[in-house]
C-alpha cells in the first residue's frame, strides 16, 4: 500500500473515534498492552511527560514541547485529533512521521496486531511509541486521548504529570458528574510522579487529593499559585504579552482566553521539570511561547486566516470551550459577527447554543465526518434558542457565503467542533 492506501485502511478497516465516535470506543488496555510488549516497550528507552484535562491539553502539550526543543532536547509530541494530515499527531521537533515510516509500520505490523482487532487510537499509539523509541528522542510529550485511567497512553512512566481542568465532556464514557470524570483523568497520577492540576473546583479537589495521597505523588496546584500579573491583548489582535511572577513581558503566540489558564499551569510546571533535572533557561521558556506554531505545527487555536475581513477559527467544542470564545467575542472590534458553525451530535449541542450571542448572523453547516449533526438539525435547535441564520452543506460552502456577505470590518469566526476546522483548514490551504 501507498501512503493514501495505508492511511485510508486505517480509516476504514480499524474503529475511529474521531469519526465514529461511540462506536468506535474500546476500554480497558489489554490490546495497548499486547502491541507494547510485541514491540518491546519502546517508551521505556526515552523521558515522557503526561497531560490531560478536558481542555487544553493540545495547547499546553504543544507549547511545552515548543519550550524542550528551544533547551535542545529532541522532542517527540503524540496529540489527537489530526486537523489535515494523520502525520500530524505524531512528531519529532515540529517535524510529522514520514509518509513512509507509517507505511512500512502499518504493513510490517499487520499479522500480529489484525488479530487483536485493535481500535484506531490503539494502533496509532503504538505506533507513535516506536517511532520515538527509533528516532531516539530525549522526551516525548503525550497527550491523553479520552479520560486517563483506561486511555491507552496511560502505560507510560513518566516524569510529571498534567491535568489541565475537568468539564462536561464524552460523559458517555467518563460519567456524568465533574467527580467521575476527575476519577478518570486522575487515573494517570503514578506513584511518586509530580502532578500539576491546572484547575479544580469544590467537586473534583478532594478526588485529586485522594489520589495523590494514594500514589503518594507530590501534587501542585497551579490554580493556588497564580504566576500571572497581567496580560494584555489589544482587540483584534493574535496572541498575549503576559507580566508573570518570573518574566516581564512574556510574548505568548497563542491567543484565545484559554491561554491565560494553559500558561499559568505551564509556569507552575516549569520549575518542576527543572527541578527533576531538565535544562531549560529563561530564553527557551521565552522562544517556546513565542513560537509554539512554527516549532510545533499547531493549528487551530484562535488562528486567524485572513485580516479583511477576520477570519478566525478555534477548536473549542464543548460548553466549557465555547464560554471562552464567547467571552473573546466581547472584546473584539468588528461591525457585524457571522459565525459559521457545525457541532458533532454526541456533545451538549443546547448547552453550547445558548451560549453563543444572538445578534450574530449565523451560517449552519456540517463537517465531513459520521457523528456530524446535520446543518438542517442543528439549525432547528439553533432557531429555537433565539439564533438565526441558513444551511450550507458543508463547511466550505458555509465560510465563502459569509466571507462574500461581508464588508471589511466584519468579523466572521468559524467553529463548534474541530471537524469543522479541519474541513475548514483544508480547503483553505487547499486554495
Amino acid at each position: 500500500m501507498n501512503y493514501e492506501e495505508t492511511v485510508n485502511y486505517l480509516y476504514n478497516c480499524v474503529p475511529m473515534f474521531q469519526k465514529e465516535g461511540s462506536s468506535a470506543y474500546k476500554e480497558g488496555l489489554s490490546t495497548t498492552k499486547a502491541l507494547d510488549k510485541h514491540l518491546n516497550h519502546p517508551h521505556t528507552t526515552y523521558k515522557t511527560i503526561h497531560i490531560g484535562g478536558t481542555n487544553g491539553k493540545g495547547s499546553t502539550s504543544h507549547t511545552l514541547a515548543a519550550i524542550l526543543q528551544e533547551a535542545g532536547y529532541k522532542v517527540g509530541l503524540y496529540t489527537s485529533p489530526h486537523l489535515i494530515d494523520f502525520r500530524e499527531r505524531i512528531r519529532v521537533n515540529g517535524i510529522p512521521v514520514s509518509e513512509k515510516y507509517v507505511v512500512d509500520f502499518i504493513e510490517k505490523e499487520r499479522s500480529f496486531y489484525e488479530p487483536l482487532s485493535p481500535s484506531f487510537f490503539e494502533l496509532t499509539t503504538a505506533l507513535a511509541f516506536k517511532y520515538f523509541e527509533d528516532q531516539k528522542v530525549d522526551v516525548a510529550v503525550i497527550e491523553v486521548g479520552l479520560g486517563g485511567r483506561l486511555d491507552c497512553t496511560n502505560i507510560i512512566q513518566p516524569d510529571l504529570s498534567i491535568i489541565t481542568n475537568i468539564s462536561n465532556d464524552h460523559n458517555q464514557f467518563l460519567g456524568n458528574t465533574l467527580a467521575a470524570i476527575a476519577g478518570e483523568k486522575a487515573g494517570i497520577i503514578k506513584e511518586q510522579t509530580p502532578i500539576v492540576i491546572g484547575e479544580y473546583n469544590d467537586e473534583t479537589l478532594p478526588v485529586f487529593a485522594a489520589k495523590a495521597v494514594e500514589m503518594n505523588a507530590p501534587i501542585y496546584y497551579a490554580q493556588n499559585n497564580p504566576t500571572l500579573k497581567e496580560e494584555l491583548c489589544t482587540p483584534n489582535a493574535i496572541g498575549w504579552r503576559y507580566q508573570t511572577q518570573q518574566y516581564q513581558n512574556l510574548d505568548g503566540e497563542l491567543g484565545g482566553w484559554c491561554q491565560l489558564k494553559n500558561t499559568n499551569t505551564l509556569l507552575t510546571a516549569l520549575p518542576i521539570l527543572i527541578s527533576l533535572g531538565y535544562q531549560i533557561s529563561e530564553n527557551n521558556i521565552r522562544k517556546g511561547f513565542a513560537q509554539v506554531c512554527e516549532l510545533t505545527g499547531l493549528m487551530g487555536r484562535w488562528q486567524k486566516l485572513q485580516e479583511s475581513p477576520r477570519v478566525i477559527c478555534d477548536t473549542g467544542h464543548n460548553v466549557a470551550g465555547i464560554s471562552t470564545i464567547v467571552e473573546q467575542f466581547k472584546h473584539q472590534n468588528y461591525k457585524e459577527l457571522r459565525i459559521v458553525i457545525g457541532m458533532v451530535n454526541d456533545k451538549d449541542i443546547r448547552g453550547v447554543l445558548h451560549l453563543l450571542p444572538k445578534e450574530a448572523i449565523y451560517y449552519f453547516t456540517q463537517a465531513s465526518v459520521k457523528r456530524a449533526m446535520s446543518a438542517s438539525e442543528l439549525a432547528e435547535i439553533a432557531h429555537a434558542e433565539g439564533l438565526k441564520g441558513d444551511t450550507y452543506p458543508n463547511v466550505e460552502q458555509a465560510t465563502m457565503k459569509a466571507i462574500g456577505d461581508s464588508d471589511k470590518d466584519d468579523f466572521v469566526f468559524v467553529g463548534g467542533s474541530s471537524f469543522i476546522v479541519a474541513d475548514l483548514l483544508t480547503f483553505w490551504q487547499n486554495q
